[in-house]
């Protein structure tokens, strides 16, 4: 029988001892990137391509990513080193900053391991200083520690001369005893109790970097690692990595468009004798989302379900991480709602004309007035009895970051004398990824949150409150509302408890 680790704990027991630990600014959480906040790639092939194709942004790409999932030995991180002065000497620091963030949104972020997200939120929540730490370059990490609202970043520092890459290092590099330096040095100048502070990392390079403080936690540790945790009786975490998409995904996702068209037919086809456009389209709505959620192998778990039902009419607001989004909220909201979306989606070939049919208005992101404009209609149509669905961001994120709300759809709510409700998703960015239209199978779960009565509000002077809406979002995904509501029916919908 082999022999567990000393202290194996489950994500659930790392949040309960943030939260039963000591709160405030001078406690921090610091976490290492590669291997632990991002799980990395495959270097030895992009170090190959980069070989062949010296100094092109191809070249530079491969480094940037290649370098990710951090370096195991003293050996390959001087390679890394090495490289990385020859590949960037001479470029300007704002080629190199550009190129990460574009990195980061079209590839990086599908590696953020989830799981450390939430601990950043916890951690966040206690009101702890949260420090990303690598031997990185900004480059890499900076754009990483934005998305996840990590405000201090400790890395390797390039030499810069007019804004112009030298090719050295700027200091001491953050490799193994250097990054731990980094640290009490931050811990320093900030006023940090080490002591009472959390340490997230995997490797055995950063095993003086865990020693640093006074709550240690090896993430997905290696065997030199687990050795040094089980000695001293460190808590040890597993993440599990985001998967790339498999053949059967692709099937699945073939299955599910085909379904959600057919679907979408059938129920127009199915109240084509009444000749009542409403009625068409709630059952086109009602068919294409079930009929896609049983082709996937979705299912949808909710929270709330009696506010889905009323009041109505009202303006129902959504996170928007995945464009499986839409039809996650039609299963959950049913018939009579309609949404706004942004103009581009009238170029697709399946969803604008679907969307057209069902009376989505619009709106031109990029002219403010024309916007505005076309968003009159819409407190007439909320008068005449039906709902609105709008996603407050304004965009899908990269991660579940709740981002700044727009008041466009507060203003609706105000002038058509209707309540907002908040519609919280869960788990929908794992199922489709934010820039990726494949499915995977899973449960997606969704909180619908009691009606917010918006007819004492200050049109002029609503910040705080649109702000404590948000709020009540990101309240809400870091502790889930587990009590069971009644069956909503469907095939694909249930509720909490039911499984």
């Amino acid at each position: 029988m082999t022999e567990q680790p000393a202290r194996a704990i489950t994500l659930d027991d790392a949040v309960q001892a943030i939260r039963s630990g000591p709160r405030g600014p001078r406690i921090a959480a610091f976490f290492d990137f590669g291997g632990t906040v991002v799980h990395g790639f495959n270097p030895p092939s992009l170090t190959r391509r980069a070989l062949r194709r010296r100094n092109t942004r191809n070249t530079i790409a491969a480094g940037l990513l290649g370098s990710i999932r951090g370096a195991r030995s003293e050996g390959e991180y001087e390679r890394f080193l090495q490289h990385t002065m020859h590949a960037w000497a001479g470029l300007p620091e704002t080629e190199l900053d550009e190129l990460g963030a574009k990195l980061f949104q079209r590839t990086v972020y599908g590696h953020l391991y989830p799981e450390a997200w939430r601990l950043v939120r916890e951690h966040e929540a206690a009101g702890h200083t949260l420090v990303l730490t690598s031997s990185l370059t900004r480059f890499q990490v900076r754009p990483a520690a934005d998305e996840l609202g990590i405000p201090n970043v400790l890395c390797t520092a390039m030499s810069t001369q007019d804004g112009m890459l030298t090719g050295h290092v700027d200091g001491k590099p953050l490799w193994r005893n250097g990054k731990a330096d980094a640290v009490r040095r931050f811990a320093m100048a900030h006023g940090i109790d080490l002591a009472q502070s959390w340490i997230y990392a995997d490797s055995a390079a950063d095993i003086p970097l865990l020693n640093t403080a006074g709550r240690p936690v090896a993430v997905n540790p290696d065997p030199r690692t687990v050795l040094e945790a089980t000695e001293k009786d460190w808590p040890i975490l597993h993440f599990r990595a985001r998967t790339t998409a498999r053949i059967t995904d692709y099937a699945r996702t073939a299955a599910g468009l085909t379904a959600l068209v057919g679907g979408a037919l059938f129920g127009v086809v199915a109240k084509a004798h009444t000749k009542q456009r409403r009625q068409m389209a709630d059952s086109l709505l009602n068919h294409a989302a079930d009929s896609t959620l049983r082709s996937t192998g979705v299912r949808v778990r909710v929270v709330g379900a009696e506010h889905a039902r009323a009041p109505r009419p009202a303006v129902f607001l959504f996170n928007h991480q995945s464009q499986f989004d839409m039809v996650v909220v039609a299963e959950v909201l049913g018939g009579g709602i309609t949404g706004i979306a942004k103009k581009e989606i009238t170029r697709n070939p399946i969803f604008g004309p679907l969307m057209r049919f069902i009376e989505v208005t619009f709106i031109d992101r990029g002219d403010s007035v024309a916007a505005k404009a076309a968003l009159t209609p819409v407190v007439e149509t909320l008068g005449a009895g039906l709902s609105i669905v709008i996603a407050p961001e304004g965009t899908r994120s990269l991660t579940p970051r709740i981002g700044p709300f727009k008041k466009g759809a507060f203003h609706i709510a105000i002038q058509a004398g209707v309540p907002i409700i908040p519609v919280v998703i869960r788990n929908a960015g794992e199922i489709a990824w934010r820039n990726s239209a494949i499915v995977r199978k899973g449960i997606v779960d969704v909180a619908v949150l009691p009606p917010i009565d918006v007819s004492g509000w200050n049109p002029t002077d609503m910040d705080a409150d649109v702000e404590r809406v948000r709020q009540l979002f990101i309240a809400t995904l870091l502790d889930w509302p587990y009590a069971p509501q009644p069956q909503l029916g469907g095939g694909r919908v249930f509720t909490q408890g039911d499984d």
